[in-house]
């Protein structure tokens, strides 16, 4: 019996995995970490190519110093202070399980268009990579480091941290684009573009614009994610037909 292998096409198609996310969301950064752990484990993860899209959960947070991120939920949900903490006792331990200390007791609220339009700066200056160590710096200095987003030079100390001297991208050129209106417009069509799709809810993650997955799932349901997206773009090409069983009889 001759055995024909089916094998894919080459070369392999990359898959684009858009996330949106917002930097003020206690899900996304959980979210992320178990995408990455998802990702670190697919045999493909060389293909993939994963782009970070802006989404605002309260983009009529005032901009300038943050306030504490409870009394900005108490006020914004109308919810008893005890259940706010009780929320976000329950997501510090699900964050826990993932190797990240949330101290809602400092974190900050904050108006997060100019954190995003860092992250489309990243993205311009040192492509995917200082994408991920700007998103990493944003999320850890909001959420276990207490860092006032909002204020003045913080989102440029972040740049310094995440690297962006090393691309070109001293203070004073971070400073200038940030004063100005760079990234604007692409933070402007990440959130018409959630809109036009339907994102209500973030993490968010869609893979070529054909499957979808919401919220901080396990690493597994991301693994299924990229399969199944896998798949799609990479077919396999069966190869020629040699002898074959048939009914039973071969």
């Amino acid at each position: 019996m001759t055995l024909d292998t089916p094998t894919f096409a080459a070369p392999p198609r990359t898959l684009t995995v858009e996330v949106w996310s917002d930097v003020a969301c206690p899900w996304c950064f959980i979210g992320k970490r178990r995408f990455a752990a998802a990702l670190r484990e697919f045999e493909h993860r060389d293909h993939v190519d994963v782009v970070w899209r802006s989404y605002q959960l309260s983009p009529d947070t005032p901009t300038g110093p943050g306030r504490p991120e409870v009394d900005a939920l108490v006020e914004m949900k109308g919810l008893p202070r005890d259940r706010v903490e009780q929320m976000f006792a329950h997501v510090t331990d699900v964050a826990a399980g993932d190797g990240l200390r949330y101290d809602f007791a400092r974190t900050l609220a904050f108006n997060t268009f100019d954190a995003h339009r860092l992250l489309h700066l990243a993205r311009e200056a040192g492509g995917a990579a200082l994408v991920e160590a700007t998103m990493e710096t944003l999320f850890s200095s909001h959420f276990e480091q207490g860092v006032d987003l909002g204020a003045d030079g913080a989102l440029v100390r972040v740049a310094a941290q995440a690297g962006f001297a090393a691309h070109g991208w001293d203070d004073a050129r971070v400073v200038a684009a940030l004063d100005g209106d760079d990234g604007a417009t692409a933070v402007r069509e990440d959130l018409a573009t959630a809109r036009a799709i339907g994102v209500t809810g973030v993490p968010f993650f869609v893979v070529d614009r054909k499957y979808a997955v919401s919220g901080a799932q396990p690493a597994e349901v991301f693994t299924q994610l990229l399969d199944a997206g896998w798949r799609e773009a990479n077919p396999l090409v069966p190869a020629p037909t040699g002898e074959v069983c048939t009914d039973g009889t071969c």
